[in-house]
């Protein structure tokens, strides 16, 4: 019998009564032809390897990372629910000691969804990595976190809410916005500013083949992590990068996905994009699934691939690695002297617009966050949407300051008392308390 090097949790919840359409890319089949090979391939059958039933996660896990306007019930469903659960369950599964690694395969994905929710965007309502994570600190303490994503699409909705926290390392490797949805993920995306340097963004050009990704990986991500010396580090799986996907332009294959988990080496994974739902998800989960149990992974390879009709041009080749030196020194030089000469106590504001592709809504928000030498500050965001009046949402932070913790409880009580806003949200981490009026 093959023993795996690690013990590796798998939890699956494919969503059998959610779909934004029967024909749509993000549809049940997508894990369901997963699930086929791996049984198939007698992945069970490997000592180690142990499938898990999700959990379901609670109203207050939501609450506790997203502002839902009107609310959690409007916008999402029991789907949602048990998605953020079944990533709630890989988290718990490695911080006991149950596995050494998780891989959560659920869907609805969620690395879209922002710090605010009127609806869906990019297939997103929650953001199922971003629950999973505040469940991990309120559970089992305060950690610093490294989310390292590989879907094709940049993660934009992970970004806008780990855009001022200083203890979370988000770094994207993506296909180039100026070429894809959502358009963003630009090396000058850097954090706010009281996080400067915690989020990387790496935009890869159209073609980009194993090569590339791999390149990136040992050159930029690596490198920067050790600098980082993350606690947890979570992989945001997008598998939409392959070479037959319909809806992107990489060449990614398989086994270079493999390559890049055993290099990567998370502790857990979230399963994300990936719409070739035969010819790509079943090979590339299961050459992930070998990676993170330390099997052998060698032989997975899809029925068509040819190396060389994929290869890419030695122009990408010179373009990636001027990227990923960049991408380092944007790190580096917060990382190494970041300045406390700001206005300590002051609030920065920045003007959002965003636009729900999925449910045509559009939304502008007016984001305010302290400026704070001890914490990710006290943040207030103002949202009016085509659906929803202006509401507001106050938070303080994970491990806050008391400064932070009591202009946050003014914030909010001001905000009642002001009847200007439809909807009023309040998340208190110190407290521990998730007020969705």
């Amino acid at each position: 019998m093959i023993e795996a090097k690690r013990k590796l949790g798998l939890i699956f919840f494919p969503a059998f009564d959610w779909a934004i359409s029967p024909t749509h890319p993000e549809r049940e089949e997508r894990l369901l032809y997963t699930q086929d090979q791996l049984w198939e391939e007698g992945i069970f059958d490997i000592k180690g390897i142990v499938e898990y039933k999700p959990d379901i996660a609670s109203e207050e896990d939501i609450k506790r990372t997203h502002f839902c306007i009107p609310n959690v019930a409007a916008v999402i469903t029991q789907s949602h629910m048990i998605s953020a659960g079944g990533a709630i369950k890989a988290a718990r599964l490695v911080m006991e000691g149950n596995a050494d690694r998780a891989f959560a395969l659920v869907r609805p994905p969620g690395h879209h969804a922002m710090k605010v929710v009127h609806g869906n965007r990019g297939f997103c309502n929650i953001n199922i990595e971003a629950v999973m994570i505040e469940y991990i600190r309120e559970h089992y303490g305060h950690r610093r976190i490294a989310i390292v994503d590989t879907d094709c699409h940049h993660g934009d909705g992970t970004q806008d809410i780990y855009w001022h926290d200083p203890n979370v390392l988000y770094i994207s490797l993506h296909q180039d916005g100026r070429t894809l949805y959502p358009g963003s993920g630009f090396l000058d995306e850097l954090g706010g500013p009281n996080a400067l340097g915690k989020t990387i963004n790496i935009p890869l050009p159209p073609m980009t083949s194993s090569e590339g990704f791999l390149y990136v990986i040992d050159n930029a991500v690596l490198p920067i992590l050790e600098m980082f010396q993350p606690d947890i580090v979570i992989n945001s799986a997008g598998q939409d990068n392959h070479y037959t996907d319909p809806i992107t332009n990489m060449n990614f294959s398989a086994q270079g996905y493999a390559i890049l988990n055993d290099k990567l080496n998370p502790h857990i994974a979230v399963l994300e994009g990936g719409y070739s739902i035969q010819g790509a998800l079943p090979y590339v989960n299961l050459g992930i699934v070998l990676a993170m149990a330390g099997v052998d992974y060698s032989g997975v390879v899809e029925p068509d691939y040819h190396e060389r009709a994929i290869r890419q041009d030695k122009s990408i080749s010179e373009y990636i690695a001027k990227i990923c030196d960049e991408a380092v020194r944007n790190y580096k030089r917060f990382h190494e002297s970041f300045s406390h000469h700001r206005a300590i106590g002051q609030f920065q504001t920045r003007v959002k617009n965003i636009y729900y592709d999925t449910d045509g809504i559009r939304e502008k928000q007016v984001e305010s966050v302290m400026i704070c030498d001890e914490c990710a500050g006290v943040l207030k965001i103002e949202t009016v949407s085509s659906v929803n009046p202006l509401s507001v949402g106050i938070e303080i932070p994970f491990a806050a300051c008391s400064r932070c913790r009591d202009v946050g409880v003014k914030l909010f009580r001001e905000a009642k008392e002001s009847g200007k806003y439809a909807y009023a949200k309040f998340i208190n981490r110190i407290d521990r308390e998730y007020i969705d009026s």
